[in-house]
């Protein structure tokens, strides 16, 4: 690649809200032409420092191990920054919830904790996933008839109004091996990583039914002449069909272990089972990150490129998988092999 692409432009998010996109003026980086630009994988999963996006001329990428040629002048202050980016360049996805994972790892601090959390919009967005979440805390609290009244969780109990309430807040501090006070302290913890579970949850469901539409896109290439006139090519896309069915599948079923652990905690409040599933979400954060980012990454591509285009043909079908999609393909298959065992 050179050292700077033109990529295909997307519609504007909030880097918060990404899986692959890291400004990095929420690190302490020195370099001051480098404080505007963001770390970005594209959709051959390589990591890339994008100096500039527009719509006119695309996306301006620089592979991280060149940026010493174009910083001049600033030879000390590159120097400090490229050990930051070459290390983050091996995290498999920027989710915020990755990269608290990530940044505590490598002893970095940032000083605005607002850049790892997810935006307002996201987490009203994300509002209705999380009634999922909350409804048997409420439940177990105030009973059924709370139920579509809760705006915040954490302020409905941090002020019960109702004596049954307040005795079975007492009950759960119990349980959780916690002082009544720290009820609001757990919550926030609660809260937070079911928030990171509605998030990967809302990618997986984003793209597996669009994985789905592009392997019946692919699909139609087993009638082509192409196909039945090169056997490579015919185990190519076999292949790439099973690894993305695999991938999916796999991923899915983590996400229904998640399910299975939480219900487990709610039919049976304790410590002990709320630091399991706090720990099997945590543990999960940075492989589920990576293979949802990789996965997002190149579904979204084939979207913006062929979704609703009758015209396309086999050949610029098969020149676009194998451009595309081919590339980095093992990678998340490992990552999820990896985190299956």
């Amino acid at each position: 690649m050179s050292e700077l692409d033109s990529a295909e432009g997307g519609p504007p998010e909030d880097p918060r809200d990404s899986l692959h996109i890291l400004p990095l003026d929420m690190l302490p980086i020195k370099t001051p032409g480098l404080k505007r630009a963001r770390l970005i994988k594209n959709s051959r999963l390589e990591t890339m420092v994008e100096m500039f996006r527009d719509e006119g001329s695309g996306s301006g990428q620089v592979d991280p191990r060149l940026l010493d040629g174009f910083f001049e002048g600033f030879e000390e202050e590159l120097k400090h920054d490229m050990g930051i980016i070459q290390r983050l360049s091996r995290s498999p996805s920027y989710d915020v919830y990755s990269l608290r994972i990530y940044l505590r790892e490598m002893g970095i601090s940032v000083e605005n904790e607002e850049a790892l959390k997810l935006s307002a919009a996201k987490q009203a967005e994300l509002g209705k996933a999380m009634q999922e979440f909350t409804r048997p805390l409420i439940i177990h609290v105030y009973g059924d008839q709370k139920l579509g009244e809760v705006d915040n969780v954490v302020d409905l109990l941090r002020n019960p109004n109702r004596a049954e309430a307040i005795a079975n807040l007492k009950l759960m501090a119990d349980k959780l091996k916690v002082t009544l006070p720290e009820i609001p302290k757990f919550l926030e913890d609660y809260g937070d990583i079911f928030l990171s579970l509605a998030y990967f949850r809302n990618a997986l469901d984003k793209v597996v039914p669009a994985t789905h539409e592009f392997l019946e896109w692919l699909d139609e290439l087993r009638d082509t002449w192409q196909l039945r006139n090169d056997r490579q090519l015919e185990r190519i896309l076999t292949q790439i069909n099973a690894d993305l069915t695999d991938i999916t599948g796999s991923v899915t079923g983590r996400f229904e272990a998640f399910d299975r652990k939480t219900q487990d905690f709610w039919r049976d409040i304790n410590a002990d089972r709320f630091h399991e599933v706090r720990k099997l979400i945590l543990s999960n954060h940075k492989t589920v990150g990576g293979v949802l980012c990789g996965l997002s990454l190149k579904m979204d591509l084939w979207k913006n490129r062929f979704r609703g285009k009758k015209s396309v043909g086999p050949q610029q079908r098969i020149e676009f998988v194998k451009a595309e999609i081919q590339p980095g393909l093992n990678w998340i298959k490992d990552l999820e092999t990896a985190a299956r065992r």
